[in-house]
């Protein structure tokens, strides 16, 4: 990802930012002003929780606007709009995240989070603090809580059984065109292949690829079930956003505001959680009506596999030593 701005200048407006919006809010006399921005449309399972839960949750103080599609500010420069205060708050992944921070990757890393609940494990323990509060001292941006995306799963043709890693050496695997993305397939034991989203349907109908990787939701939406024959539950990739608001306009609310708003976020999230959740429940069924065999591998073969290819990789070099110890030990 590239930035219009040096990370030093960046962090420097933050802190000039903060002081003005601070000394903005203690003076506000009307509602405080939580612009939202994101990429993603208002029907995803983010935007319903947020819609539903977070702004009535705050309106009596706040006033929530968000805006969809990336009609505020384009993808990828919402921290920056935060950090300079044009922004209040974003939807932000932890590969953003990592663009400042490089600990961050391993948030990003393939079965690094297990399910929706170990997510919330992870992002509620002490572990995350230090994270954390170097994103607030630095950026001037808050992790109000952590936000489901869904568990990508491999999509394949043929009628091959897939159990472990071995199974899929020689499998053409479309994986997206990024470095740590073609790392990842590899790391699963497939040959990545990297081809761009639109062009998928025909590389799987034609046999370009053998299979690819997304969510279930989008399995179908992209009608891949039409040109595959299984789905291989490997879950290795457990994704995820997190909801933020900056520190200023945070630090410029009362303390009673603060709860409401933290309240507000984390039912948002958990509303949002359960829709995708029963999107994927869904899924299994549709794919299953239509002749797609879904079965589940040996996770364990999976994980113990990609977990070691990462750490002998230059990816670990910056991850905080036994974060990713104390990540597994929450699964347990």
């Amino acid at each position: 990802m590239t930035f219009t701005i040096s990370r030093r200048a960046l962090l420097s407006t933050a802190a000039a930012s903060a002081l003005v919006l601070a000394a903005g809010a203690a003076v506000a006399q009307d509602k405080i002003r939580l612009r939202l921005s994101s990429v993603n449309t208002e029907t995803d399972s983010r935007a319903i929780g947020l819609i539903e839960k977070f702004g009535p949750a705050v309106a009596e103080f706040a006033s929530f606007e968000p805006h969809w599609n990336g009609t505020l500010f384009k993808q990828g420069t919402e921290l920056e709009a935060i950090a300079r205060g044009n922004l209040d708050m974003s939807i932000a992944s932890a590969q953003e995240f990592s663009s400042f921070f490089p600990e961050f990757s391993i948030l990003t890393a393939g079965y690094v989070h297990q399910s929706a609940e170990h997510q919330i494990a992870v992002f509620n323990d002490p572990i995350m603090d230090p994270l954390k509060a170097k994103v607030e001292a630095e950026l001037g941006v808050k992790l109000l809580t952590v936000m489901y995306l869904g568990k990508r799963q491999i999509n394949l043709k043929g009628d091959k059984e897939i159990k472990t890693p071995a199974d899929l050496a020689g499998v053409k695997l479309r994986m997206p065109g990024s470095d740590a993305w073609q790392f990842l397939g590899g790391a699963l034991g497939a040959s990545p292949v990297p081809v761009a989203f639109g062009e998928l349907y025909t590389a799987l109908q034609t046999g370009a690829v053998d299979g690819q990787d997304n969510p279930l939701p989008t399995v179908i939406d992209s009608k891949f079930y039409e040109v595959t024959n299984q789905i291989v539950l490997t879950s290795h990739l457990v994704d995820l956003n997190y909801l933020t608001i900056s520190k200023a306009v945070w630090d410029g609310m009362t303390p009673e505001q603060q709860t409401a708003v933290q309240a507000a976020a984390d039912a948002a999230a958990e509303h949002a959680r359960q829709l995708q959740l029963k999107k994927e429940e869904d899924a299994v069924a549709f794919l299953t009506e239509k002749g797609i065999k879904v079965y589940e591998p040996d996770v364990a073969a999976f994980r113990t596999k990609v977990q070691a290819d990462y750490l002998a990789s230059d990816y670990a070099k910056d991850w905080p030593a036994g974060m990713l110890d104390r990540i597994n030990e929450l699964a347990k």
